[in-house]
C-alpha cells in the first residue's frame, strides 16, 4: 500500500510549517499564475459537510475514506477509525456513518469492523447489483506489526495481512461478522495485501455482468540470492480479486507482477467503460516511469490485463498518494463529450499532499484536464460516488495544518465536471504512448 509516504515529507519542522510548505509549493509549482476552474455553485441541499474530525467519537484519526450509494439511495462513508494517531498500524477499526439526504446530514458513526486492538482497515464497498445487499471486503493485521515488518517478511501468517468480507441486507444499516477469505485471494510469496482502498465495483455490461471487482495491491518476497529486503517500491504489485457469486466465493484475477522498477502499481481504482471493458488507475510507487500514475484495462472482467501498466501522463500532477476514478456514462449524460466520460480525484500538486481536484477524461482515459479544484488546503486519499442524478460526491480526507484533520463531503453538481473544460496550458497527453 505504500501509505507511509506522508505529504509533509519535504518538511524537516512537521506539522507546525506546514501550511507554510503548501503555501510555498503551490506558487513553485505555478499554481497561483493560473487560476483554477470556477467552484461550482452549491448543490441543491448543502454544498458540503464533514462526517468525521479528529479527535471525535474516541478516535485520534479518520483516514482512508471510501463511499457508496445504495440500492435505496443511501450514502454510505465508510473509513478507518484510528485511535492512537494518524500512523497507519496499532489499533483501527472500520467505521461507516450514513446519509439519506445526499451527504449533507451522516447517522452517527457505527463499528462495522472492531480491531480489538488490531489493525482494521482499507474498507472497499461495493453494492451486488443482484440483490442490493452492501458487500463490503476489507484487511487485517496485528496491531503489533508494522507495514514495514510486513515487506520484510518479519510476520507470520497469523500476524500478517489478511482479507475478510461482510455484507448488509438492510441497506447498509447493519453488517455481518467479518469471514476470512485470504486463503482464496492470495498467492504464495505474497508479504503485503490491501484491498482498494476506495468503492468496489459491480460489472454491469458485457459477459461478466454481475461480477464484484476490488482492485488490491500486494507485495511480493524477493527472488533466491537477492540483497533486498522486500521493502523496496519494485516489490509492489496491483492485482483484482473477483466474486462471480454475490461475494460467497471469490476468485484472485489481473497479477500485475512486473517488479522491474519502472511502474511499481499500488493502490488502485476502476470502473467500467460503456464497451464492458475495465479501466484501472493506479498509484505508482516511486517507478522510474515520469510521473506517479499508471494506467491498465482489461478485456475480460478484471481477469488479466490487456497490457501491463503504462505511466498515466494525463494525471502528471498528482503525487504519489491513492485516487478514486467514476465512471459517468457515454457522453456524459449529454454532456457533450467524444466517448466514455471519467472523473478522477485526487490532489494536484506533484510533490506534496495539497489542493484536491477532479479531472474529467471523454476518451475512456487515454486524456484528462482538470476541470474543478476544490480546495488549496492540505488533501490526501479520496473516494467518487454517483450521490444523484445531478449531483457527483466526493469523499476526501483534509484539513488546515495537514491533510488527515478531517474527512469532508463535497457534492458538486453534475454540469460542473461534466462539461468540457481545458483549463490555460493543459493538453490531452495519450496515457499508452
Amino acid at each position: 500500500m505504500g501509505r507511509a509516504v506522508r505529504w509533509w515529507r519535504l518538511s524537516s519542522a512537521g506539522a507546525v510549517v506546514s501550511a507554510l510548505l503548501v503555501a510555498g509549493l503551490l506558487a513553485r509549482t505555478g499554481a497561483r499564475p493560473e487560476a483554477p476552474p470556477a467552484g461550482p455553485a452549491p448543490a441543491p441541499g448543502c454544498a458540503s459537510s464533514v462526517p468525521y474530525a479528529a479527535g471525535v467519537g474516541g478516535y485520534a484519526a479518520y483516514r482512508i475514506p471510501a463511499v457508496v450509494r445504495t440500492r435505496a439511495g443511501a450514502l454510505l462513508a465508510f473509513a478507518e477509525g484510528r485511535r492512537g494517531g494518524t500512523g497507519d498500524s496499532g489499533a483501527i477499526d472500520i467505521v461507516v456513518r450514513r446519509s439519506t439526504d445526499g451527504g449533507c446530514g451522516w447517522d452517527p458513526a457505527r463499528v462495522v469492523t472492531a480491531g480489538r486492538g488490531d489493525t482494521r482497515g482499507n474498507p472497499a464497498p461495493v453494492v451486488d447489483p443482484s440483490t442490493g445487499d452492501v458487500v463490503l471486503v476489507s484487511s487485517y493485521n496485528d496491531g503489533a506489526v508494522t507495514e514495514a515488518q510486513i515487506l520484510a517478511g518479519r510476520a507470520g501468517p497469523d500476524r500478517g495481512r489478511r482479507v475478510f468480507v461482510q455484507r448488509s441486507r438492510d441497506d447498509g444499516r447493519s453488517f455481518t461478522a467479518p469471514r476470512e477469505i485470504t486463503s482464496e485471494v492470495t498467492r504464495p510469496g505474497w508479504r503485503w495485501y490491501a484491498t482498494g482502498p476506495g468503492h468496489a465495483l459491480a460489472l454491469t455490461r458485457g459477459a461478466h455482468a454481475g461480477r464484484l471487482l476490488v482492485p488490491a495491491n500486494h507485495s511480493v518476497a524477493p527472488p533466491a540470492g537477492s540483497p533486498d529486503t522486500g521493502r523496496e517500491p519494485r516489490h509492489y504489485g496491483a492485482h483484482a480479486l473477483y466474486s462471480d457469486d454475490g461475494g460467497r466465493s471469490w476468485s484472485v484475477g489481473y497479477v500485475d507482477d512486473a517488479h522491474d522498477g519502472v511502474v511499481n502499481a499500488n493502490e488502485s481504482s476502476a470502473a467500467q467503460l460503456d464497451d464492458g471493458r475495465i479501466y484501472f488507475t493506479a498509484r505508482d510507487q516511486h517507478g522510474t516511469s515520469p510521473g506517479n500514475r499508471a494506467a491498465a484495462v482489461s478485456s475480460d472482467g478484471g481477469a488479466s490485463l490487456d497490457r501491463p501498466y503504462a505511466p498515466q501522463h494525463a494525471l502528471a500532477a498528482m503525487p504519489v498518494v491513492q485516487g478514486s476514478v467514476l465512471h459517468l456514462g457515454r457522453r456524459g449524460d449529454g454532456a457533450g463529450g467524444r466517448g466514455d466520460v471519467l472523473l478522477f480525484s485526487g490532489p494536484s500538486v506533484p510533490d506534496v499532499r495539497a489542493r484536491m481536484a477532479i479531472w474529467r477524461s471523454t476518451d475512456g482515459g487515454r486524456s484528462a484536464a482538470r476541470v474543478l479544484t476544490l480546495s488549496p488546503r492540505p488533501a490526501a486519499y479520496s473516494d467518487l460516488v454517483r450521490a444523484d442524478a445531478e449531483t457527483v460526491g466526493l469523499l476526501y480526507e483534509t484539513g488546515t495544518r495537514h491533510p488527515y484533520e478531517s474527512i469532508a463531503f463535497r457534492r458538486v453538481p453534475l454540469d460542473v465536471v461534466a462539461r468540457e473544460v481545458l483549463p490555460q496550458g493543459s493538453t490531452r497527453v495519450n496515457i499508452y504512448r
